[in-house]
């Protein structure tokens, strides 16, 4: 039997921690950062874990 294919999307846009939680980039930081403060531009680039709802979806799309 092949082996199951990892959903190319998705891979892309999520990395796994070593205890198993997934992290995104968040959104929001493409275009329109002048009127953003400094303090929000921070919180903003750092990776936030994926809410439990999605990361089981997103998980199975990875094959985990």
């Amino acid at each position: 039997m092949p082996k199951m294919k990892t959903n190319s999307a998705a891979k892309k846009r999520v990395r796994v921690t070593g205890s198993g939680k997934l992290m995104q980039a968040g959104s929001a930081m493409r275009h329109n950062l002048e009127h953003k403060s400094a303090r929000k531009r921070r919180a903003l680039k750092a990776d936030q874990v994926l809410a439990p709802a999605q990361s089981k979806n997103m998980k199975k799309l990875l094959g985990r």
